[in-house]
């Protein structure tokens, strides 16, 4: 696939600015905060519907206006597409393919194949779990949109199981506090811990160690963790089968950048104990009895805290070299060459799944490789992945290599040929 041009309209510092890509290899060289990173931004959004770098639309439009939009003429094997994508701070987005307007921004996402990779990738390794599972969220989508439809679901029933179990916290919280006033009111003015050996009146309210019980209803909860189960079974699923594919290309990957001295390992940390063969034989009912099981052995410290404790949203993903866990142990150059060896493993993966080479963005990353990461990055480019390259000089690249490029200069909103 091939992106042929971009046309920004009040996104970000661009009032209006269209970019034609006239060569297989493009890099935007200008000081920081000029708006090369907002280009790729928009890229990523047309692939995507998301940015890492914000979570509202009215952020990503220009001077507080009303609205913005991000059009882009897009070539792959079945033919030209047209893509527009309109951000609205007060309404919801607008996606239109050739022109015609989408029900659903489902059929949106994936059209445009992307991997990213910036200096914040680098905290894959060394970063909070929240970050490798959306790492490996985005990637799902790219590979079977309809993930980003079950994601969404299970976050939304996620949010409903907290609510209940906050609120089921606070009654608690209430009921207890109003008998012990009541108490004292009678003229008990000693502190006051209420406990079922020396105060049966409070066993209704008190569970294990004297901890208010919940007064939610066994059924409400019942259901809540049905449907959780069910969607949480559906993510954990997902996301195995696409590490199960893209494992091997990482470490396969990570031994040529390290000249075969260094083994990768990478593994699903899943929150919930789920045996193979149950992801292995695609049985979504093992998935999801493992996912109940675990509720079930959870739920006192999940009524206690207000907040639910089971689930993918709790998973992680864990990275070894030589059998050493690299996020505490490994290198800043062994933590670089993973998550080298993992990019270059997403664009393979997503070639083979798709067919078509997905487009490369590199955001003011080679700064941050060595000389010998960053000849493996370039040497896998080559013509074989469009690439949108941001950097502050152009120093880091070889002479024979910007021959073949596209240079664009960008300075405060506003992008020239070099």
């Amino acid at each position: 696939m091939y992106l042929k041009n971009i046309h920004l309209r009040q996104f970000r510092n661009y009032l209006d600015q269209k970019v034609v890509f006239d060569a297989p290899k493009t890099i935007l060289v200008g000081n920081n905060a000029q708006g090369k990173s907002n280009l790729l931004e928009a890229v990523e959004l047309l692939s995507t519907l998301k940015s890492h770098r914000a979570t509202r639309d009215r952020d990503l439009i220009l001077d507080s206006k009303p609205m913005g939009q991000i059009d882009a003429s897009l070539e792959r094997q079945t033919g030209s597409i047209e893509l527009a994508l309109t951000m609205r701070s007060q309404a919801r987005r607008v996606c239109k393919i050739n022109g015609e307007p989408l029900r659903r921004h489902l059929d949106f996402l994936s059209v445009l194949n992307v991997v990213q990779f910036s200096c914040l990738d680098l905290d894959l390794v060394r970063g909070a779990p929240e970050i490798r599972r959306h790492w490996i969220d985005r990637l799902v989508i790219q590979l079977e949109p309809i993930y980003a439809h079950i994601l969404q679901q299970y976050n939304q029933i996620l949010r409903q199981r907290n609510a209940l179990l906050k609120s089921s916290k606070e009654i608690r919280k209430t009921d207890v506090s109003e008998t012990i006033d009541k108490m004292q009111f009678m003229g008990n003015e000693t502190p006051f811990s209420p406990n079922r050996e020396q105060f049966p009146i409070f066993s209704p309210l008190l569970g294990e160690g004297g901890v208010a019980q919940s007064p939610i209803p066994n059924t409400e909860l019942a259901l809540w963790d049905a449907q959780l189960a069910t969607a949480g079974a559906r993510v954990i699923r997902r996301r195995d089968r696409i590490l199960d594919r893209l494992i091997p290309l990482a470490r396969n990957w990570h031994s040529s950048i390290s000249g075969s001295t260094e083994l990768l390992d990478v593994k699903y940390a899943a929150n919930i104990e789920v045996g193979q063969e149950f992801i292995a034989k695609d049985n979504l009912e093992g998935v999801r009895q493992a996912f109940l099981d675990k509720i079930q052995q959870r739920a006192i410290a999940e009524k206690i805290q207000g907040t639910t404790l089971v689930g993918p949203h709790r998973d992680d993903i864990t990275f070894t070299i030589n059998n050493t866990p690299a996020r505490q142990y490994g290198s800043q150059g062994q933590q670089r060459t993973l998550v080298l060896a993992l990019k270059l493993a997403e664009l393979q993966l997503i070639e083979e799944v798709v067919g078509e080479p997905p487009l490369l963005l590199l955001d003011d990353v080679l700064a941050e490789l060595d000389l010998n990461r960053q000849n493996q990055l370039l040497e896998t480019i080559q013509e074989r992945f469009q690439t949108l390259i941001t950097t502050t000089h152009l120093g880091a690249f070889d002479s024979q290599w910007l021959e073949q490029t596209q240079i664009l200069t960008v300075v405060a909103g506003q992008i020239h040929q070099f």
